[in-house]
């Protein structure tokens, strides 16, 4: 024999071949740095969900006066606000007439539901409201309510 030649040992003798491989690729360690973020995206996704669900405004007061984008007010029972299907119920607006033998303009609270379609409610456009104000309880708009619900 040659003294540079060098006798092949048999495969099962190899180091390769007693090695123990692992169950998985990735390993324990793997699966966590994939899991982690993923857990986490899904958590942050539910929670912005969660906060960013419709909530309903109640108010302390009977009546509210609602000024929408194209500078109508109305003043009544607001309910549903915060959420895209705003009612307003009891409705009264502000009505202005002019006498024609003075000039003089005057004001009056009007009731809706007299128009030709009696309407008995208000579905607003949640994105025509500019604001919403409570009606003080002892206020000239909640005494004139007052005497139109008693006529």
């Amino acid at each position: 024999m040659h003294p540079d030649a060098t006798i092949p040992t048999p495969p099962e003798t190899t180091p390769a071949a007693n090695a123990v491989k692992p169950a998985s690729p990735m390993g324990p360690v793997g699966w966590a740095k994939v899991l982690t973020p993923a857990v986490l995206i899904c958590a942050a996704i539910l929670m912005h969900a969660w906060l960013a669900r419709p909530r309903v405004v109640t108010f302390e007061r009977s009546y509210q006066a609602v000024l929408l984008t194209n500078n109508s007010v109305y003043f009544g029972k607001l309910s549903g606000y915060g959420t895209e299907n705003p009612v307003l119920s009891e409705v009264y607006y502000v009505q202005t007439g002019v006498d024609p033998q003075t000039k003089q303009q005057s004001n009056i609270l009007t009731k809706r539901g007299k128009e030709w379609h009696e309407p008995d409610k208000m579905y607003l456009n949640p994105r025509q409201i500019l604001f919403v104000e409570s009606v003080g309880p002892d206020s000239r708009v909640a005494q004139l309510i007052r005497e139109l619900r008693n006529k």
